[in-house]
């Protein structure tokens, strides 16, 4: 039997004993400068596009939420040797949040190595936060599970409910005539009946002309004004110069009408960000650019999964046959006073809600 003499060093020099886990030495560090974690070897390599294969995994999506999106990175890391578990997170007073917001389309933790290094953090974290709120975790990977384990194990008090709706396409070996034959009948007659009205161009490069169309665009359409301009065109450079940018543009008559951006990596499509021009509404713009990229990335790129991001909008159930949840976990330390307020309301609210039931 080993005999556990394993300990915690924090970022900040203090010494714990961590129990029931059979290693050497575990750090806990927290990064609120990326430029320290870009810098170091072993990190930098598990945060890379060469280990990470969706963007919101990785540090270059984080450097951009804190350069263009205005959060506080703070990066909670428990590593042994080549082993970590890392939690990107913000800071709120002591009421943590995950690193990220509307344009990240889930929320989960980043793990090489042994589990129990989650739950060494979550035990170190205690030291720093009093609550944690992680939100758009996923659960076909095992992430909400994952952490709702080591963070119970950790001595933290665990809610979870669903608080989005993540709409996939999985295309199990269709090709793209295959897929639209299975659309409802009032899409395939729109396309029918406005393809050839309109001109469409995919991209698979960034390219300036393409994206000030899609500015002006968006401009003009029913979105609300756009979060941060700044982070989405430097994350779609980012990705046009790895190849994996799809932009896409539909034209009538010369003029850009609707405009789309996608990327695609390791048998995903992600669909980020489209908008057509209002005045255009009758001609579908939106429905034929989409039809096109659906094409693309179906024929051209081969994907297996093409992920519509998160919002239950009902023109996603056109083109998507699936529906996955997403989770908020609400993480607290039962006995901080500063907790008992919300966990009061939380309590006569599920009260309500069971009294409604009876």
């Amino acid at each position: 039997m080993v005999e556990r003499q394993d300990r915690i060093i924090g970022a900040a020099g203090h010494v714990a004993p961590l129990e029931g886990f059979e290693s050497n030495v575990v750090k806990i560090e927290y990064h609120s400068d990326l430029k320290e974690v870009q810098s170091d070897e072993v990190l930098a390599a598990l945060l890379s596009d060469s280990c990470q294969r969706a963007p919101f995994d990785r540090l270059s999506w984080w450097r951009g939420l804190a350069r263009d999106c205005g959060l506080s990175p703070l990066l909670a890391v428990a590593r042994e040797h080549e082993q970590a578990a890392i939690l990107p997170l913000t800071d709120q007073a002591g009421h943590l949040t995950g690193l990220s917001n509307w344009y990240t389309f889930r929320f989960r933790p980043i793990l090489s190595g042994d589990p129990a290094l989650l739950t060494a953090l979550a035990r170190n974290l205690a030291r720093r936060a009093h609550r944690i709120t992680l939100s758009g975790v996923p659960e076909e990977d095992g992430s909400a599970s994952l952490l709702k384990s080591a963070f119970n194990a950790a001595g933290w008090l665990v809610l979870g409910s669903v608080c989005d709706t993540n709409h996939i396409l999985r295309l199990t070996g269709r090709s793209y005539e295959n897929y639209i034959v299975a659309r409802a009948g009032k899409l395939r007659t729109t396309l029918k009946r406005k393809s050839g009205k309109l001109e469409t161009q995919v991209l698979a490069r960034f390219d300036e002309t393409a994206w000030a169309a899609y500015e002006d665009i968006y401009a003009e359409s029913w979105k609300p004004e756009e979060g941060s301009p700044a982070f989405l065109r430097a994350f779609a450079q980012e990705e046009g110069t790895a190849g994996r940018l799809r932009l896409g543009v539909a034209y009538a008559d010369g003029k850009a009408l609707a405009a789309q951006m996608w990327t695609v990596e390791d048998g995903t499509a992600f669909i980020h960000k489209l908008a057509y021009r209002n005045a255009a509404k009758p001609l579908s713009p939106g429905s034929v650019l989409t039809a096109a990229l659906m094409r693309h990335v179906i024929d051209v790129d081969g994907v297996a999964l093409v992920d519509f991001g998160t919002g239950d909008d009902p023109y996603k159930r056109d083109w998507m046959e699936e529906t996955r949840p997403r989770f908020r976990l609400d993480m607290f330390r039962p006995f901080d006073r500063r907790n008992w307020p919300v966990l009061a309301k939380i309590g006569l609210r599920r009260l309500a809600a069971n009294a409604k039931r009876r």
